[in-house]
């Protein structure tokens, strides 16, 4: 461990818990009309007054990392974006992110938008507790489309290791020109699981494939009965 309680930008893995209010908020099938057109960094290209489930727009929150997709969750919410981003700091109260704080759904830089390696860890093994969640942030391909079919969107996903290297399971990347190249992963070997927390790096994927490598040849894993 390195740094693990020291605040970073975390950038787009600030999704993971956007997520997870969502889920806290609506229905999978929930109908949300696209209102704002969020087209800073990285979309899912929605078009405005597009209708769309609440499930598409986590797949394309999480899979795509679609800001405009985590801008409608969050502005569609009772209240709106800064109601969804008072809820979203609540919820990390409530999972004990005591590091942690939010000033916006999709993660832009800000001085008061912050996480610790130690509370993202956290916050990923609450949200892959969750089934959707879970299933959504394996995907490496998918498209999905609006209620009426008109609008179709081809979803890849941002994180390079998912099939390529053994054992990963999702879940999250991020960047930002402060936040450098952020990468949450979760790999399963042997019956073991383990949660990797890369942050403020320069090449998030190699750095994270000798992690995993080191992990699972010289740490011990401890049994106790």
């Amino acid at each position: 461990q390195r740094n693990s309680y020291e605040p970073f930008a975390p950038a787009s893995t600030t999704k993971i818990l956007t997520a997870l209010v969502a889920l806290d908020a609506y229905s999978l099938d929930d109908v949300l009309t696209v209102k704002t057109l969020m087209n800073n960094g990285q979309t899912m290209k929605l078009v405005s007054g597009e209708r769309m489930t609440v499930e598409n727009l986590l797949y394309g929150t999480l899979i795509q990392s679609g800001n405009d997709a985590a801008w409608a969750l969050a502005e569609n919410y009772p209240g709106g974006v800064s109601a969804f981003v008072a809820a979203m700091n609540e919820k990390a109260k409530a999972l004990h992110l005591t590091q942690s704080r939010f000033t916006n759904p999709v993660g832009f830089d800000d001085p008061n938008h912050t996480m610790t390696p130690m509370d993202l860890a956290r916050l990923a093994t609450v949200a892959l507790s969750h089934k959707t969640i879970a299933k959504m942030v394996a995907i490496p391909q998918i498209t999905i489309s609006d209620v009426t079919h008109t609008y179709f969107h081809n979803l890849t996903n941002v994180n390079q290791l998912l099939g390529k290297i053994p054992g990963v399971g999702g879940i999250k990347t991020g960047w930002t020109e402060g936040a450098g190249e952020n990468l949450v992963t979760l790999v399963e070997r042997g019956g073991r699981r383990v949660i990797i927390v890369v942050l403020k790096s320069k090449d998030r994927f190699t750095d994270t494939t000798k992690l995993i490598d080191w992990v699972f040849v010289n740490h011990r894993w401890e049994s106790f009965l």
